[in-house]
């Protein structure tokens, strides 16, 4: 392997990347980073040599451009494989950027190891049912790897920052404005405690006593894709499972879950699972560490008690 490149225009799935990139046993791992000093110096601080490329022309709503830019600082950095995060910007980098060097592309990866000379890629496949050990034979490599898969890597080391020049045309993207999404402003992805929901919920009026006990535990209230969007109990930004997010908390509270693959796709990876369910024999107590049977609406309440 050449040398390893990454790229992410988020701070924190920078520092993702760059632990996966040093697990690969790369000749080199160097980043490009776009129009963002604060991002330069804090992968610098970690040891490796960082391209910062500054050019106002460039918008990272652009990702054609994106693409062109990343391609050359690839080149010039001798890497041939490049890694990105698999959010939805960077699926989208990862097809075009695949394109513009002639590589092959794997996304949504989970896992990384090394066999020979071959990087090994585990993905969901068959709709989540089951996982998939998959490589890239072409030269060179794109591969967009699931957030929070791998730890941010710490400081330690002195790397560069030099500045490089890219030859991309001005873009034909114009930006009128900056406006939040609408819908809420919640980041389940990111919460270390999981508090979820399913059709077990007898109500939308039993919901505040899920939020409560979220609350008290330092988390999120997240849910089922029915919750969400047949329901409407919940917004479609806490939906879990293969047509939602992808989660790993430290503890995921599962509430009247059934266990369709369709949503422990997105939660298999939590660290401990705790299923409540009426049904001893749910699909869900396969995949939990702890099990209780019970009726969700008393376990909600006793530990609401319980946690004062």
């Amino acid at each position: 392997m050449a040398g390893v490149l990454i790229f992410s225009e988020n701070n924190g799935l920078a520092l993702e990347l760059l632990t996966a990139a040093n697990s690969l046993n790369a000749t080199a791992v160097s980043a490009c980073v776009i129009n963002n000093d604060e991002q330069a110096q804090a992968l610098a601080s970690r040891g490796i040599q960082v391209y910062a490329v500054k050019n106002n022309d460039l918008l990272m709503a652009d990702v054609g451009a994106i693409a062109t830019a990343v391609t050359q600082v690839a080149d010039k950095a001798g890497a041939d494989t490049v890694l990105l995060a698999s959010n939805r910007r960077g699926k989208e980098l990862a097809g075009r950027l695949a394109q513009a060097m002639n590589a092959g592309c794997l996304t949504d990866v989970a896992a990384l190891s090394i066999e020979g000379d071959k990087i090994l890629c585990q993905r969901n496949a068959l709709g989540g049912a089951t996982v998939a050990t998959q490589c890239i034979d072409a030269a060179n490599k794109v591969i967009a790897i699931r957030p929070r898969i791998f730890e941010a890597a710490a400081e330690g080391g002195t790397g560069a920052v030099d500045e490089i020049a890219v030859d991309v045309k001005k873009s034909g993207v114009t930006v009128l404005a900056f406006k939040p999404r609408a819908g809420e402003d919640v980041d389940i992805e990111a919460a270390e405690v999981l508090v979820v929901v399913g059709q077990g919920l007898n109500s939308q009026d039993d919901l505040p006593a899920v939020e409560e006990l979220a609350r008290k535990l330092g988390g999120e209230v997240a849910c089922s894709k029915p919750v969400a969007t047949d329901k409407k109990w919940l917004s479609e930004e806490r939906i879990i499972g293969l047509s939602g997010k992808k989660c790993k908390p430290q503890l995921a509270i599962l509430m009247g879950i059934s266990g369709q693959v369709q949503f422990t796709v997105g939660i298999r990876d939590a660290k401990t699972i705790v299923a409540v369910n009426s049904d001893e024999n749910a699909t869900i107590n396969q995949m939990a560490d702890y099990i209780i049977t019970a009726d969700l609406h008393d376990v909600v309440a006793q530990m609401n008690q319980k946690l004062g």
